[in-house]
């Protein structure tokens, strides 16, 4: 199958440090390629891939301080794409609802993988007026907000198997905090769940130049108590350590997260998440086998103390069972033949009528 994937210019594919999208369209690419499909990849020139890269812009958009309207790149890889569009049996998007207006009225096959919140009004009479373009979700929670949507299929995300594994450690210690921070990740929690289980928290974070007031005022403070060690943002060498020598992921968000790489990063590592049922939160995790799914801090620290049940071998496996790339490359071929079947049809009715 010849598939052309369509990813964001503001990180390289995949990021250096922290960019959740394109890590997935990395994963996803590479898994493709391992299956045998011919692949190009539409991304910033910095990317670094085995399919074919075909560079929208020079750089990543986010190491490019002289770049004052992202709009501009994406609105030249668009019209890039829409000239080669007849190459492909199908083109995958992951720019939210941008391909839209453009590609609803060609040819070529196009689906868009959905990576955000959904639940703005201002998206309503976007889908209301797009309806018929196909779109897939990381979740089924994603959806509620959008009921609208043509929505094709949920795949969730998934990791090459040998990215992060378990590493041979003493008995974990700390606790792990790891992602970005800001407001609805909620890290304060995660410090308090500490505090009360009586556990050291090791944060490994990246901050945004969005969120830098709010780290400022309200996290910053906190972080001098002694039970708490501010790591900073890590890159993907660092995560296995990190995480296999962490008791637990916390993962105390108060928002509906539309998947959270970072639960199955956890998992990977044979690591346990204790999670609040928030989002995805449900589907990811599989309560009493991978973490605990709790409601609250007072359940966050209750669980704590049930860890002991949980098998971070059998942790590992589910992972492999459920979130790897191979699962989520898979999924997607399917997703792609259903649609380029769905294509035809309309095609064949007007030959036979005719």
């Amino acid at each position: 199958m010849r598939i052309a994937q369509i990813a964001p210019l503001y990180e390289a594919v995949p990021p250096k440090l922290y960019g959740g999208t394109e890590r997935v369209v990395s994963y996803l690419t590479e898994a493709l390629v391992d299956e045998g499909h011919d692949v190009t990849l539409f991304a910033s020139g910095d990317s670094v891939t085995s399919a074919k890269l075909d560079a929208c812009w020079p750089r990543a958009l986010r190491l490019d301080p002289t770049i004052r309207d992202a709009l501009a790149p994406h609105i030249l890889m668009m019209e890039k794409v829409r000239r080669v569009a007849h190459q492909f049996d199908v083109l995958h998007f992951h720019l939210d609802y941008m391909p839209f207006p453009l590609f609803s009225t060609m040819d070529t096959p196009f689906v868009t993988t959905l990576h955000g919140r959904l639940d703005l009004p201002e998206l309503q009479p976007v889908f209301d007026t797009f309806s018929g373009a196909p779109v897939v979700s990381i979740s089924d929670s994603q959806r509620l907000p959008l009921q609208q949507a043509n929505w094709l299929n949920t795949i969730y995300h998934g990791l090459p198997e040998q990215l992060l594994t378990p590493q041979a450690h003493k008995e974990p210690e700390y606790l792990a905090f790891l992602g970005r921070i800001c407001p609805e990740k909620r890290v304060d929690t995660a410090i308090r769940i500490a505090a009360q289980s009586g556990l050291p928290l090791k944060i490994a974070a990246k901050v945004d130049k969005a969120d830098q007031d709010y780290f400022k005022s309200e996290i910053e403070p906190l972080l001098s108590q002694a039970h708490v060690e501010f790591v900073g943002e890590i890159n993907e060498a660092q995560k296995p350590e990190f995480l296999s020598g962490a008791k637990a992921l916390l993962f105390p968000i108060d928002w509906s997260e539309p998947f959270g790489l970072v639960m199955i990063e956890s998992m990977a590592c044979g690591t346990p998440v204790i999670a609040f049922n928030r989002g995805s939160v449900p589907e990811v995790i599989d309560h009493g086998v991978t973490g605990y799914i709790v409601e609250d801090v007072q359940g966050a620290v209750a669980a704590l103390q049930r860890l002991d049940e949980l098998s971070r071998t059998e942790i590992r496996a589910q992972f492999e069972r459920r979130f790897s790339s191979k699962t989520m490359a898979r999924n997607y071929v399917d997703a792609y033949s259903a649609l380029i079947e769905a294509t035809r049809r309309p095609v064949l009715r007007q030959v036979a009528v005719g």
